[in-house]
């Protein structure tokens, strides 16, 4: 999983002794057709391949401007502008997979094209998928919500400091990212690189990648997106049981929830890479090697389908409902649910504030981007999986086209008045700033217009349109940026707002 906010409204070991094998995905025998085509087909067939034509040619961006009408495109369209090889697509609803459709092409050199079968990488997904696990545990009496995750480590401990002298760390607020770990996301490892052992990722030593995971904000007062929490999580589960994290995952999880299609698999073995989509970069080359491998599983580590992440969600809202307790008691389920540090919940993201109720979560290892969200009262829901670095961009509007298509509350394309801007005034917000959770962003002021290349973007440089002298957005996503200026006049910070807050101060 990389440093990447989600733009999608929401907003990475081998696998021993399992006695409830993969299922290896069967390669389709057609060729994708230029305008893309259906693999699978549902129930009411005639009434449902319209409502899937209209998604299909209904795409918009994020952002509209007020008094203009709304630009439809289609999914093949923006694939190619995009550069997104291939999109794999679940739509759920009534407590089943109602329809699933691959777009494009899984591998573009050997022409292989996306099917309802092919293999992702769910990255940040895997976070939920985890932490379904671990309150199964928790209703077992093995693990405590709110007990010192250090009571229960066995082969490493959470440093104390001066921040764990009162309050501690606990799965309670692992689980809501709330603990004050540190370390966001993971980079991965490509497949000519040598890869650590949990405990070398948690003290970041070579060959890791990444910091060290420590607690650096008392627990229990902020939210921060924290994979390295949920690494000592994976560790917390292993210890406990003494079984391998896929094999526990498996036994708790993916099998009761019939996911048939998933499984933490890192690096994913020859047998089952015909199955699973090659991963590509923004500019549409493929990812050196292939997947990056993933030995933070709990964080990024899930191999899947768009319909093994529905039926998964269709699982927790049945328990929500008291209607199934295969994984959780619908007790627990409503707790998953429920919220408990700002806008997240036990392993899920929820609504905001006067927003219908929904759970999901996006996903971003390199090369993959996706999402899953669910309706909570209605069940409706859909994943969406791409094999992309810029498979965020296109998830958003087909989100779009099916929320309109489904008569969902949201998401809805935000309107913006289009104002004018003194050109003379654009160069003072020229230059590079940097944020916690956003990254860095660099503005840069050409020919009487403002452009922004952020790392939660992606690569590619975007116009931005202004509101106000002050104030701008983006036509491709719902964000925009308000500048502040310092007593010079000159751009001193950046506040973003992106469905979370989030600010950026320039650099010197």
């Amino acid at each position: 999983m990389k440093k990447i906010f989600l733009l999608a409204g929401l907003l990475a070991v081998a696998l021993s002794g399992l006695s409830a094998p993969l299922r290896r995905p069967q390669p389709s025998a057609a060729e994708p057709a230029a305008a893309l085509q259906a693999q699978q087909k549902g129930p009411n067939e005639t009434t449902e391949n319209a409502r899937i034509a209209r998604i299909e040619n209904g795409l918009m961006s994020g952002s509209q401007i007020r008094g203009q009408a709304p630009k439809r495109m289609t999914i093949a369209d923006r694939m190619q502008f995009y550069k997104v090889p291939g999109v794999s697509v679940a739509f759920f609803e009534q407590g089943k997979i109602s329809w699933a459709r691959g777009y494009g092409y899984a591998d573009l050199a050997s022409k292989k094209s996306v099917t309802p079968e092919t293999l992702f990488q769910a990255a940040s997904i895997s976070k939920p998928v985890a932490s379904l696990a671990v309150l199964r545990l928790v209703e077992d009496g093995k693990l405590s919500l709110d007990e010192d995750v250090n009571v229960k480590l066995r082969s490493w401990k959470v440093p104390d400091n001066k921040f764990t002298t009162e309050q501690k760390v606990t799965l309670r607020r692992i689980l809501s990212h709330s603990a004050g770990t540190t370390v966001h996301g993971f980079a991965g490892y490509a497949a000519d690189e040598a890869v650590p052992t949990v405990v070398q990722v948690l003290n970041g030593e070579k060959p890791a990648n990444s910091e060290p995971v420590r607690v650096d904000a008392v627990p229990g007062t902020i939210f921060r997106y924290s994979g390295g929490g949920m690494t000592i999580m994976q560790l917390l589960l292993t210890d406990v049981t003494g079984k391998p994290f896929p094999q526990i995952v498996e036994e708790l999880v993916l099998r009761p929830a019939e996911m048939t299609h998933s499984a933490y698999r890192q690096p994913l073995p020859e047998t089952l890479r015909a199955g699973a989509a090659t991963p590509y970069g923004d500019n549409g080359d493929p990812v050196p090697g292939g997947p990056h491998t993933y030995p933070e599983l709990a964080a990024a580590g899930l191999w899947t389908t768009p319909s093994d992440l529905g039926r998964m969600a269709i699982e927790v809202k049945q328990e929500y409902d008291g209607v199934s307790r295969r994984i959780l008691s619908k007790e627990m389920a409503r707790q998953m649910l429920t919220h408990q540090k700002d806008d997240y919940g036990l392993g899920f993201g929820l609504e905001s504030p006067g927003k219908t109720l929904h759970f999901g979560h996006g996903g971003a290892n390199e090369g993959y981007r996706c999402l899953v969200t669910t309706f909570t009262e209605s069940g409706q829901g859909i994943a969406i999986m791409t094999n992309s670095d810029s498979g965020g961009s296109l998830i958003e509007e087909i989100l779009l086209s099916v929320a309109r298509e489904y008569g969902w509350p949201e998401p809805v394309p935000a309107e913006h008045t289009l104002g004018k801007v003194d050109a003379a005034a654009l160069p003072a917000y020229a230059g590079t700033y940097e944020g916690t959770d956003i990254g860095k962003l660099v503005f840069t002021a050409k020919d009487g217009k403002l452009f922004v290349q952020a790392e939660f973007l992606g690569p590619a440089t975007r116009e931005l349109y202004p509101e106000s002298d002050a104030k701008f957005f983006l036509l491709s996503h719902n964000i925009t940026f308000s500048f502040e200026k310092d007593e010079k006049g000159s751009g001193a910070k950046v506040v973003i707002e992106a469905g979370r807050t989030f600010e950026a101060k320039k650099l010197p």
